[in-house]
């Protein structure tokens, strides 16, 4: 054998091994390139899903956030025409015919005598008159003496002769009770 041949034979081999060695190569090539488009695919798929996740999240935000602000200007509204609401009917209340203001201050003030049986009597100006001829005719009123005007739509402030005591039975106040007490049934009457 001659060195050729032995030269052609190594030649060959080493031509088999650099195909052999260039195919795994190349396999090698595709396989890391079909695992970095896989890990690619589910980087993106994630990527997607979280922009969609925090989008929904805004949106629901955004949401929330508008349906604050309408509740907030309708319970604001709705307040409001409470608001309207009480002081028309003190208004209304304050209206009445003196007949009606007088049984009130009757009433009110038989309910007082007994917390204070004797003080001073305080009401607006335009029952003054009223309250003095009440009390002048009335026995079981003796005890109390007509006080100052007072700014009021109407009803009655006692106060005991030391001044240590008072009760407050004006119509706001007695309006204001009644009112926190029957705000919710007002409102849902009125809203619904």
């Amino acid at each position: 054998m001659g060195l050729e041949v032995v030269i052609e034979e190594l030649r060959e081999k080493g031509k088999k091994e650099e195909d052999r060695i260039r195919q795994e190569t190349q396999a090698e090539v595709r396989r890391i390139l079909a695992e970095a488009q896989e890990k690619s695919g589910k980087i993106k798929l994630a990527a997607d899903q979280e922009v969609e996740r925090q989008t929904a999240h805004l949106m629901n935000q955004e949401v929330s956030a508008a349906n604050l602000v309408v509740k907030r200007q309708l319970l604001n509204t709705q307040k409001h025409l409470l608001d309207q609401v009480h002081q028309a009917a003190l208004s209304k209340i304050a209206e009445l015919p003196e007949d009606f203001h007088r049984e009130v201050m009757k009433n009110l003030l038989s309910k007082a005598k007994t917390e204070i049986p004797e003080g001073v009597v305080h009401c607006n100006r335009r029952d003054q008159e009223t309250l003095s001829r009440l009390l002048g005719s009335d026995p079981a009123l003796k005890g109390y003496a007509v006080g100052k005007a007072v700014e009021t739509e109407g009803g009655v402030l006692i106060e005991s002769k030391d001044g240590e005591l008072q009760i407050d039975y004006s119509y706001r106040t007695l309006m204001n009770d009644l009112w926190e007490t029957w705000l919710k049934n007002a409102s849902d009457i009125l809203f619904g």
